[in-house]
């Protein structure tokens, strides 16, 4: 699924976009956890929003962050995935409901 697909299903936007398209996602807020479980080249759902989401997000090759809640990037994390071709999808669904839409 695409960041523009992602953005369509969970009434999002698209803060960076991409052509990539994820065939799994993973729901987490825990860095660490995510960093050791998350599948690669996948999406990933989560409310985590500071710069460290995209370090994160590189070291698992993670390839689009769909941030919950109506949680808002900061402008590093922004930055950060743009030199990292990640993209970033904004909602103001939880993410219970970001899931189910999406799967």
């Amino acid at each position: 699924m695409t960041a523009k697909e992602i953005s369509a299903k969970t009434n999002g936007k698209i803060a960076v976009d991409s052509d990539f398209d994820a065939k799994e996602f993973y729901v987490g807020d825990f860095l660490s956890r995510v960093m050791g479980k998350a599948p690669a080249d996948s999406a990933w759902i989560t409310v985590m929003s500071n710069v460290n989401v995209a370090g994160v997000a590189v070291l698992a090759e993670i390839k689009i962050i769909v941030l919950c809640e109506g949680v808002t990037p900061s402008e590093q994390l922004i930055d950060r995935c743009k030199e990292q071709q990640i993209a970033v999808v904004t909602t103001d669904l939880g993410a219970y409901e970001c899931c189910r839409l999406l799967s």
